[in-house]
C-alpha cells in the first residue's frame, strides 16, 4: 500500500524540502463574531487553533522574516509556503485581505500560499481573489471539514451542513490554475465509531479534493470542550488505537491525495488530553514503524 507524503510532494513540486510558515492575517470567525455562532468550534482555542502563529500586529513582511529566523539554524536558505493559519482567512475586508496575500508571495523564497478557511466563509468578491491568485503562485486552500455527520457537526458547533462543503469543494476545484483544496478532518470526535471516521474519509475521495490533514481530538485548556472534559472526561483512543485507525485511514485514501497531516499538535501548555500527542518524536517513530510492520509505503501509487 502506498500513500503520497507531502514531503515527497513538495519535493516533486519544487525540487527541494519546503517549510510553512504560520501567519496570522488579523482575522476573526464568521462563528465567534455572531454571524453564524458566538463560541466558535467547541474544541478552538481563544488563538483560533494558530497556536504556531505569527504575531499579528507584525506586518506580514515582518512576520515572514521573524518566522525565518527560528528555524534558520536546521534550515539555512530555503523554499517557504506562507501558510494563513488561524481562524478564518477569507473572512473579513477582501481587498486588505488581498494586500495581505500579495504581500507574502513578494518574499523571493515564499513559493505558495496556504489559506485555512471555513467553505461558508468565501464571498463571490473572494472567489474571484482566488482566481487571480492561483494564476500567480501555488495555492492551497485549506477547508476545516472535521466529520461529514450532521450530528457531531452539531455537537461540535460547526455551524454549516455538509452540502456547504461539498458545494465550496467543487467550486474551488474548478478555478484550476494552481489551486489546491486541502481537507482538515478529526478522528475521536465524541461518539464517532470506526466506521463513522472512515465513511468521514470515503466522502472525501468521491470529490476533487487535494490533499488531507488528519488529527486525533485535542483537548485544550480555555476551550469549551477543555471545560466539559475536565467537569466529566470522556474515553479517549490512545496512541495504538489511533495508529491502527490512522493506518486504515490510509488503506481507504485514494492514492492520489497527499497527506499532510497525520496526528494532533497542540501547544504542551494547553493540552489537557491525550498526554501521549506531546512526544512528537515518539507519535513520529511509532507511526513509522507500524507503517513499515503493514507495508504502507511513501511513494506514488499511479
Amino acid at each position: 500500500m502506498r500513500y503520497l507524503s507531502v514531503n515527497e510532494y513538495y519535493r516533486s513540486l519544487f525540487g527541494q524540502k519546503v517549510y510553512r510558515i504560520a501567519l496570522d492575517a488579523g482575522c476573526t470567525c464568521p462563528n465567534r463574531d455572531g454571524t453564524v455562532g458566538t463560541g466558535g468550534c467547541i474544541f478552538c482555542s481563544g488563538s483560533g487553533s494558530g497556536e504556531f502563529a505569527a504575531d499579528r500586529f507584525l506586518s506580514i513582511s515582518d512576520q515572514i522574516r521573524e518566522a525565518k529566523k527560528k528555524v534558520a539554524a536546521k534550515v539555512g536558505s530555503g523554499k517557504y509556503i506562507a501558510y494563513f493559519q488561524n481562524f478564518t482567512n477569507t473572512y473579513g475586508d477582501e481587498e486588505a485581505l488581498l494586500q495581505k496575500y500579495e504581500e507574502a508571495i513578494l518574499d523571493p523564497e515564499v513559493v505558495g500560499l496556504s489559506i485555512a478557511t471555513r467553505p461558508d466563509a468565501i464571498s463571490e468578491r473572494m472567489y474571484e481573489i482566488l482566481t487571480d491568485l492561483s494564476q500567480k503562485t501555488h495555492l492551497w486552500i485549506e477547508l476545516g471539514l472535521q466529520t461529514i455527520h450532521e450530528e457531531t457537526a452539531k455537537w461540535m458547533r460547526r455551524g454549516y451542513a455538509l452540502p456547504v462543503f461539498d458545494e465550496a469543494v467543487m467550486r474551488l476545484s474548478k478555478i484550476g490554475g494552481n489551486l489546491e483544496v486541502i481537507v482538515h478532518v478529526i478522528f475521536d470526535l465524541p461518539g464517532e465509531t470506526e466506521e463513522m471516521m472512515l465513511s468521514t474519509i470515503g466522502h472525501i475521495c468521491a470529490l476533487p479534493v487535494h490533499g488531507i490533514k488528519i488529527a486525533n481530538l485535542n483537548i485544550l485548556k480555555g476551550t469549551d470542550l477543555g471545560k466539559e472534559y475536565e467537569k466529566k472526561p470522556f474515553p479517549l483512543l490512545d496512541m495504538k488505537q489511533y495508529i491502527e485507525l490512522l493506518g486504515k485511514a490510509i488503506e481507504h485514501l485514494r492514492p492520489d491525495i497527499v497527506v499532510y497531516r497525520m496526528s494532533g499538535d497542540g501547544a504542551k501548555k494547553a493540552l489537557i488530553a491525550p498526554m501521549w500527542v506531546s512526544n512528537k518524536r515518539l507519535v513520529r517513530n511509532s507511526i513509522d514503524q507500524y507503517f513499515r510492520l503493514h507495508d504502507i509505503v511513501q511513494g506514488r501509487a499511479f
